[in-house]
């Protein structure tokens, strides 16, 4: 907070100080400015099964979004801001956490504050604002998305190149996180904190404690993204969790046309995660290494793909995340990851996927709709329970009526079978989410 009123007090006094003919473009600045956001309405209902006995039903119902407003740009600077809310407003006795805040409730926040500067080809952008990198994002899936306090500049001076350096301070956890609880090994595994994943959410926390309970100077971040062949991308983050970790991620996208039909257009990717402690080694010691690679292809409106990662096992003497893939700040990039399901990034898991998606626009319909199966062979070392394989198929439709501009609707299904299994015996569940999104 301190840091970002510092940063409020830095520009309020860069404005205050400039003279009065440019005082009246800065009016001008806010009166050409744009305001956008979404409303949106979540529903989700889960039952749960298996043969450890648990029958919870639970769901919850939400209405929020969010209202932006970002100005126009004065010699190259420009502000933005935002807000995002979260409300409930019907749910079982026995509440889905994942849409709301601390202790179920609802709860808004100002999630964007930012000054932009652009020049040239390169552009700084500091203060609260959403991210979507590959091991830092916003993991936008229930009703507010995970934000962040960050400082980045972009350049795009080289051809078909785009370079990113950067340093990210703090961490607000949206509403999905609050999926994993306690925190523990699934949930570090999974996009979020190894601790407490209930009751950060709504506020912006320190990277460090929000990951692992100590503060630390924040995650330092540098890419290279290159599209300079065509069909062919090329992209390399590396990021550095000051006393914690090291985390590379490279990955590659291509595609083609089919030599035997030009309606088949096949496309592959490859991709991989190296991690290792650093620093202190606040996270204990850390030595992950997942690869994933996928190929599918595209016939027209219809596209398929199939995609298998594997990650390092861990020995038997090990610690749960010696050879996992950790990431505490909400991203996940794998091909192999399920709608719900994560298990790919514990130690030793071998996962594999399908999924067939089909577009309807042609027969008239702004519909799509996706089917899916995922399998995550776990190993005997990888410290989560007695669970060997877990499976989980699912579905996605998404439909924009054609009578009302701006409107999504989307609905979803998720069936895992032993997401978790110990003594007692296996849980799963059955969940559906109905969404609705009004965009402006």
């Amino acid at each position: 907070m301190k840091k970002f009123m510092a940063l409020s007090a830095i520009t309020a006094g860069l404005l205050s100080s400039v003279n009065v003919y440019a005082a009246e473009d800065l009016s001008t600045m806010f009166s050409e400015g744009k305001t956008s956001g979404q409303i949106r309405m979540f529903s989700i209902d889960r039952t749960y099964n298996g043969t450890a006995g648990n029958t919870t039903h639970r769901n919850g119902t939400a209405l929020g979004g969010n209202l932006k407003f970002e100005t126009a740009a004065y010699e190259g600077l420009s502000l933005g801001t935002a807000f995002y809310t979260t409300n409930k407003i019907a749910s079982s006795p026995t509440v889905d956490p994942t849409l709301y805040g601390i202790d179920n409730n609802g709860y808004s926040i100002l999630g964007e504050a930012y000054l932009q500067y652009k020049r040239g080809n390169t552009t700084f952008k500091g203060g609260r604002q959403k991210l979507d990198t590959p091991l830092a994002g916003s993991d936008d899936a229930r009703m507010v998305p995970n934000l962040f306090e960050a400082y980045l500049l972009i350049n795009t001076d080289l051809p078909d190149t785009t370079l990113i350096a950067g340093h990210v301070t703090r961490f607000a956890q949206g509403t999905f996180g609050r999926a994993y609880g306690a925190g523990g090994l699934v949930s570090v595994t999974s996009g979020y904190s190894a601790w407490d994943a209930s009751n950060q959410v709504g506020d912006f926390v320190n990277m460090g404690t929000y990951a692992i309970n100590q503060e630390t100077s924040g995650v330092s971040v540098v890419s290279a993204t290159y599209t300079g062949i065509e069909n062919l991308k090329i992209q390399v983050w590396d990021y550095y969790a000051h006393n914690i970790l090291n985390a590379l991620y490279g990955q590659v996208d291509y595609s083609w046309k089919c030599l035997l039909s030009d309606k088949v257009k096949p496309f592959a990717g490859a991709q991989l995660i190296k991690e290792n402690e650093v620093g202190d080694k606040l996270a204990g010691r850390t030595d992950g290494l997942y690869v994933g690679a996928k190929f599918g292809a595209k016939i027209e409106n219809f596209t398929a793909y199939i995609a298998y990662s594997q990650t390092t096992a861990n020995e038997a003497t090990d610690a749960a995340t010696e050879n996992a893939i950790i990431t505490p700040w909400g991203g996940m990039p794998a091909f192999t990851q399920g709608m719900v399901t994560r298990h790919q990034f514990l130690a030793g898991t071998k996962a594999s996927k399908i999924a067939a998606s089909y577009n309807f626009k042609d027969l008239g319909a702004d519909l799509s709709t996706t089917v899916y199966y995922a399998s995550f062979d776990m190993d005997a070392n990888s410290g989560y329970g007695v669970t060997r394989v877990a499976t989980e198929p699912g579905f996605d439709i998404i439909y924009n009526p054609e009578m009302v501009k701006k409107l999504q609707l989307r609905f979803r299904g998720n069936f895992p079978s032993k997401f978790a299994e110990s003594a007692a015996g296996d849980t799963g569940w059955n969940e559906y989410r109905f969404i609705a999104n009004y965009n402006f």
